[in-house]
């Protein structure tokens, strides 16, 4: 498996493999299995993430088997709302006892991981790609995962080690703020 930055002919498979994972696309079964992402990432999106070095792929071969977002919060014009809202509470969220807007962070996300894929350690080799990629420019990968997304929320919290730093609430939705040290050896905290 290649660990990469996407490029731009990556986009249509990467919008495909997005698309499948949409929490709209699934039952509310397959949602509880195996998680899912939100938003609007079509394939102009994932382009321009490629280009601007802000997508990592999982390569197997020439077969799309997974893709990470990787974002510097500078980057996030016109950020969709639950973006916007982990933004806005830079002052209330902290790491290692600082808040975040003083903290250089990426914003992790979103990850997917093609079905056929799943089990098989490309999850845990994109995030290492991403803790690899964000360690030059960062301190901090923080991410956010919707409290029902308990699948998403077992891998990044329990399986990596992410750190929960808070939590927000969009409307009807709640949503916990985790981050991962790029820089293994610092120890992590709120």
């Amino acid at each position: 498996m290649d660990y990469r930055h996407a490029v731009a002919a990556d986009a249509p498979a990467a919008a495909e493999l997005f698309a499948a994972h949409h929490h709209d696309a699934l039952t509310e079964q397959e949602r509880a299995r195996q998680g899912f992402v939100q938003g609007s990432f079509d394939a102009g999106t994932l382009r321009a993430m490629a280009e601007d070095g802000s997508l990592l792929v999982a390569d197997d071969d020439g077969r799309l088997a997974g893709l990470l977002g990787l974002t510097s919060p500078q980057n996030t014009h016109g950020a969709p709302p639950p973006v916007q809202a982990l933004l806005d509470r830079q002052d209330s969220l902290k790491w290692q006892g600082r808040p975040l807007r003083s903290t250089p962070f990426l914003l992790y996300g979103p990850v997917v991981v093609a079905a056929a894929y799943r089990g098989k350690g490309v999850a845990r080799g994109l995030f290492t790609a991403a803790l690899r990629a964000a360690s030059p420019r960062a301190e901090v990968m923080v991410a956010f995962i919707e409290r029902v997304n308990q699948a998403s929320w077992r891998v990044h919290v329990d399986g990596f080690g992410m750190i929960p730093l808070g939590e927000f609430t969009l409307g009807d939705r709640v949503y916990g703020v985790v981050g991962a040290s790029t820089r293994p050896a610092a120890a992590a905290g709120t």
